[in-house]
């Protein structure tokens, strides 16, 4: 197919496309009960270089999806708390948590190396596999009513722990020089890059229990924190405050060479929400809800699709081997992790299904791997084909299951 010449439009230009584009095709498959991401993603394959060739990736338009992957891992590391990863570590979750993740991971590896990837790309591979995209996984057992059950918890726990390790081990491989030859080479590597990582986690954890010992002091931190924000003249002051304070651990993990999404999740995390009041807290994830779900996450998801590229996806067997991978590694990794801790063959099921959805948190990784031009636009196009798939489906499995799980509960119960 001969290829179609490309227009090259001026930024605003190219943002009004995608923000426009991504709107109308987001609130089409909202109303038909699909995720929005999904629409989002079409609108950018449409205007990319798979249809009508208006948008392509610019240098200028990875700044924007730069900051809009920032925010949208701002809003995820909102979603958790350190009391909540400390319930994720707990002996039982913590086991079921490593099933979910290690055979997903393993799983996608092996498939890399089967088709024969470099160890790296295997590993990327992986990654986009293993990782379960938190705030997609909340949206959906909040649509279903099950984000307060027991098996909704676990799910959540389950996703958190995903997300950490798989951007633990993001670090580890965005930091790796590839021009490392010899075993000797490789080992210091891997030394290097593993103390960074310690050092950051170090960091982290030294902030936490400063943060703890301060909440002690609570009376008297909360009336200084009030006095600074009278004295401050600025509209959004507290929504500024948090912001730097987590660009404050994305630069630290800039610096020691990982990448900014590090540093970034974990600030968020470590966000001091007993100093932070309720309210303030909810009217800075409001503001950046705004910022981010209105403008920054449909031009990030359209901008992702119009990356797509039709004409150089030929492997339909490794998107097919990789989506079957994907749903089998899981389900069977959250299904033994279950059964392992003491869950009923039914919730170990769903479990297994309920974190299937790469969403977000797989595209971002995609999008980081193909600006570092560490994968190639086939695979970029690959995981971002699957990233949807898992998206669309995850909700209709888990639909389908609670419905007979709970039609089943009302049969005992009779």
């Amino acid at each position: 197919m001969p290829p179609v010449a490309h227009l090259q439009l001026p930024l605003i230009v190219t943002l009004l496309l995608l923000l426009l584009s991504a709107r109308v095709m987001g609130e089409l498959f909202e109303r038909i009960g699909a995720p929005a991401m999904v629409g989002e993603v079409l609108a950018g394959v449409l205007l990319g270089p798979s249809v009508i060739n208006l948008v392509t990736p610019s240098p200028e338009l990875n700044v924007i999806t730069d900051l809009a992957v920032f925010l949208l891992i701002v809003m995820a590391g909102m979603e958790i708390s350190p009391e909540e990863i400390r319930k994720s570590f707990k002996p039982g979750t913590f086991w079921l948590a490593v099933f979910g993740f290690l055979i997903p991971f393993i799983t996608g590896v092996s498939v890399g190396f089967f088709f024969g990837y470099n160890p790296f790309f295997s590993l990327f591979l992986g990654l986009c596999i293993a990782i379960t995209a938190l705030p997609v996984t909340i949206r959906i057992l909040m649509d279903l009513g099950k984000l307060q059950t027991s098996i909704g918890q676990q799910i959540i726990s389950v996703a958190i722990f995903n997300d950490i390790a798989s951007l633990l081990i993001l670090g580890i491989l965005l930091d790796f020089p590839g021009e490392a030859r010899s075993i000797r080479q490789f080992a210091v590597s891997v030394g290097i890059t593993t103390m960074k990582l310690l050092l950051l986690i170090a960091l982290l954890y030294i902030a936490y229990q400063v943060i703890r010992f301060a909440s002690r002091k609570l009376d008297f931190i909360t009336t200084q924190l009030d006095r600074l924000l009278l004295f401050l003249k600025g509209k959004e002051s507290m929504f500024a405050l948090v912001m730097l304070f987590i660009l404050v651990f994305a630069s630290i993990s800039e610096l020691l060479g990982m990448y900014f999404i590090i540093g970034a999740f974990f600030g968020t995390i470590l966000i001091p929400r007993t100093i932070v009041s309720r309210n303030d807290f909810k009217r800075v994830k409001e503001a950046a809800s705004g910022i981010t779900s209105g403008f920054l996450t449909p031009i990030f998801f359209a901008a992702m699709g119009a990356s797509f590229n039709i004409r150089v996806l030929n492997d339909f067997t490794l998107l097919a081997i990789l989506t079957m991978a994907v749903f089998a590694s899981k389900i069977i990794g959250g299904f033994i992790g279950g059964r392992l801790t003491g869950l009923t063959t039914a919730n170990a099921f769903i479990l297994g299904i309920g974190i299937n959805a790469g969403g977000i948190m797989a595209l971002a990784i995609a999008n980081i791997a193909l600006t570092k031009n560490l994968i190639d636009v086939q695979l970029f196009s690959i995981l971002v084909l699957l990233a949807l798939i898992t998206t669309l489906v995850t909700p209709l499995l888990l639909k389908l299951v609670f419905r007979y799980s709970d039609h089943k509960e009302g049969i005992i119960r009779m």
